[in-house]
């Protein structure tokens, strides 16, 4: 557990200087520029990321269960998370009508994602691992928002990327809950 926090700390506090340090990043970019900024952040964030795959990977192998989900939760997760990749992919489409309406589809799709996991598992890594990034999430949404609307930004939108985008998300999710969920975490979602 202890490097899964770990990871946890380092992986949200690089994500989370935006949201709680601005004044400090903006003088880190002044102190080491737009691009040794980037790397500080990205060699931050890929350590942080390397804990907690390692750490949660390592819960898994003498779990503490909290509380056992019904198996429709199962069944949301799936749904729930569907909307999540269509999220994530509208973040990189330009001009679709769901970034438009959203602004931060990435964040929003990560709380989606989040919120089902949490819903369809009941191990107290679970609840540390997606309860912790539910939280940023819903919070890096809010800030930024918030910056979005004292920037007066705004998106344009457009039918045929939108389409593009639902399309691609669908499949992208297709292809992650049948096949690639179970090779890299190790779970079959349906079952197989």
């Amino acid at each position: 557990m202890t490097l899964l926090l770990l990871g946890l700390i380092l992986f949200l506090s690089a994500h989370s200087t935006r949201i709680f340090a601005s004044g400090w990043r903006d003088a880190m970019i002044g102190k080491l520029g737009p691009n040794g900024w980037k790397g500080l952040y990205s060699l931050v964030s890929l350590v942080g990321l390397v804990l907690i795959v390692i750490g949660y990977g390592a819960t898994r192998t003498d779990p503490v269960f909290l509380w056992q989900p019904p198996v429709w939760t199962r069944h949301a997760a799936s749904l729930l998370t569907l909307g999540a990749f269509v999220l994530l992919v509208a973040a990189y489409i330009p001009t679709n009508r769901i970034k438009a309406a959203i602004g931060h589809p990435m964040v929003a799709g990560v709380k989606l994602w989040a919120f089902a996991h949490l819903l369809a598992n009941g191990t107290l890594a679970d609840l540390v691992l997606f309860g912790s990034l539910l939280a940023w999430a819903v919070a890096d949404f809010i800030s930024a928002r918030q910056r979005d609307r004292a920037a007066g930004v705004t998106y344009n939108s457009a039918t045929l990327p939108t389409v593009a985008t639902v399309v691609l998300g669908i499949t992208l999710w297709a292809v992650f809950a049948f096949w690639l969920h179970r090779v890299l975490i190790g779970v079959a979602p349906f079952g197989r």
